[in-house]
């Protein structure tokens, strides 16, 4: 039986007023941290670039528990601005596949 997941589409975007030669993209420690400290999901593999964003898989839910999550992590303070999700399933062959859901900032 197929698992339901949620895959978190983040725009590839340095992070704003970085120092010369620094990490351009540490919101992705954000996010994963983020993730890691919420006890109703589990990321079902490690983030991937796939064209202009880094996409996270979390999985372990019910789909309103996923996008629950998803909301709060696109709206952490470092997230860039256009994250959205994709509703999937873990029986998925290709990464953008299912239903689009946006995620608004708070």
């Amino acid at each position: 039986m197929s698992r339901p997941v949620v895959e978190l589409h983040v725009p590839l975007v340095p992070a704003p007023d970085l120092p010369e030669g620094a990490y351009q993209f540490p919101w992705i420690e954000d996010i994963e941290e983020h993730l890691t400290e919420q006890d109703t999901v589990e990321e079902l593999d490690d983030g991937e670039e796939v064209g202009d964003f880094y996409v996270f898989f979390i999985t372990g839910a019910e789909e309103s528990v996923l996008l629950e999550v998803a909301a709060t992590t696109a709206a952490l303070e470092s997230v860039p601005s256009g994250t959205f999700a994709i509703v999937t399933d873990d029986e998925s062959d290709e990464i953008g596949e299912g239903r689009r859901v946006e995620l608004p900032r708070a």
